[in-house]
């Protein structure tokens, strides 16, 4: 996409930060303008409880000043793009770099910039022209769905539209310039269901770059309710070791460790339980992982990543086998490695690593056919709190679902932990679905874990 897609005001912004530090003194410097347009409105019942509608520009500096033992760097933004502004800001970045300790790992990336900046369908500009009424129509829809589905749905937490627009500017000293647009839609609905006193919520959502390929709304709110009702009558389950399968909105949390420990920040700072394992079998020969900056449509692609290298294809585990970390170029300096195009930053922060489209690839069985292989054992539909130790891969979350008994779902489960190590969970893993699904920028389907503990009773 051209730097026009854009608008030449904040490549000029760029520009013009960039020159002002160049000329006080720093030796390189980047800049990235962002500009975002927002709406958010939720309903309740019929109700509208909140319409929400922001914009934002933000200049962001990053700039290197030349010194005994390295390059000392600084990072500053503001909202205010006035020329005056920018100059000032630029000004006070080179002052404060100065003050900094040097570091003989800073720097820009070393070359190999994009050269091309494909269209990855990331926007269409028709959506721009979807009234705010309209939006508001289908968090209608999909609550009067949701409502409609059993008498025991008797409220909600309400049925939300967000539309967001946004643009990208990225410069650097070392004379690249890059542009592109971006748009991301989304619908989330959350019911709550009542049976005996008892009180049951759950949700469901869609996610897409165009408003065209969202799921419809009444699919959206039905999904949400039949998910909410199906928790009522939840009980615990007695202790003991169990397959447990993660559906697909659980699962994608099982990659986001898995990331987090292949960082290239995690490996060199010793501060994961991989970090040792390079080209070694690391999870079932059924675990293929994949970052890709580049697929279509996605809701994490750009051309370029946030140093200006080109984002691509990323395959961190292969059958089982680990084959890459996700590196920007300072842990990649760090670990000897180029970058691999997955430095992710925002306008009032250095660059750091960042996934970009995220998933596990799909296997051949439906989620109903792992529950038919699966004699007894737990289906989780929703993982609560925080509890992984990414030094030692343990794991233990509280969790609800579904208990499975003679290969078909018996009642709903609440108020479990389950738990385990990550490393073991991965080499364990024995089925995985091929309902791959697509609600952010992780998605994975349905995996089973032939074994782990599942504290109830």
């Amino acid at each position: 996409m051209s730097q026009a897609a854009v608008g030449p005001d904040l490549i000029l912004v760029v520009d013009r930060a960039l020159a002002r530090a160049r000329a006080q003194g720093a030796a390189a410097a980047d800049a990235v303008c962002l500009e975002s347009d927002g709406l958010e409105a939720r309903v309740r019942g019929e109700e509208i409880d909140f319409v929400s509608q922001a914009r934002e520009r933000t200049l962001g500096i990053r700039v290197f000043v030349s010194g005994p033992g390295g390059l000392r760097s600084a990072v500053t933004s503001t909202s205010d793009l006035s020329a005056d502004a920018v100059d000032r800001m630029a000004d006070a970045t080179v002052a404060l770099a100065k003050a900094t300790a040097p570091d003989p790992t800073a720097g820009l990336p070393d070359g190999d910039f994009a050269t091309d900046l494909p269209d990855l369908a990331l926007i269409d500009p028709r959506d721009r022209e979807v009234p705010i009424e309209a939006r508001i129509a289908t968090a209608k829809q999909a609550e009067a769905a949701a409502r409609a589905v059993d008498p025991r749905i008797v409220n909600s937490e309400g049925s939300q539209v967000t539309t967001g627009f946004r643009r990208v500017a990225y410069g650097n000293s070392a004379f690249f310039r890059g542009s592109f647009e971006s748009a991301s839609h989304g619908l989330f609905s959350e019911p709550i269901a009542r049976e005996n006193g008892a009180m049951q919520r759950d949700y469901w959502m869609t996610a897409a770059r165009r408003i065209a390929d969202l799921e419809a709304p009444d699919a959206v709110g039905r999904h949400a309710a039949e998910r909410a009702v199906r928790r009522l009558g939840a009980k615990r389950v007695p202790t003991g070791e169990v397959p447990v399968i993660f559906d697909p909105l659980t699962a994608r949390s099982l990659l986001g460790h898995v990331a987090g420990c292949v960082s290239g920040y995690a490996i060199y700072r010793e501060s994961s339980f991989l970090r040792e394992q390079m080209g070694e079998t690391i999870a079932s020969e059924r675990v293929t992982i994949v970052d890709d900056g580049r697929l279509q449509g996605g809701l994490a692609s750009r051309p370029f990543d946030g140093e200006g290298l080109p984002t691509r294809r990323n395959v961190l585990v292969e059958k089982g086998r680990l084959r890459s970390w996700l590196l920007d170029s300072y842990s990649g300096r760090k670990l000897g490695l180029p970058s691999t195009g997955n430095a992710s930053r925002g306008a009032a922060s250095a660059p750091g690593v960042g996934t970009t489209n995220l998933w596990l690839e799909p296997g051949d069985l439906s989620l109903e056919e792992m529950i038919a292989r699966t004699e007894r054992g737990l289906l989780v539909t929703e993982l609560i709190g925080q509890g992984f130790q990414p030094v030692t891969g343990d794991y233990s979350r509280g969790a609800a679902g579904l208990w499975i008994e003679g290969g078909r779902v018996v009642h709903p489960v609440e108020e479990i932990t389950i738990a385990g190590n990550l490393g073991e969970m991965l080499r364990a893993i024995d089925l995985v679905g091929n309902d791959l699904l697509w609600l952010g920028a992780t998605a994975a389907p349905s995996v089973r874990v032939a074994r782990m503990t599942v504290a109830g009773e």
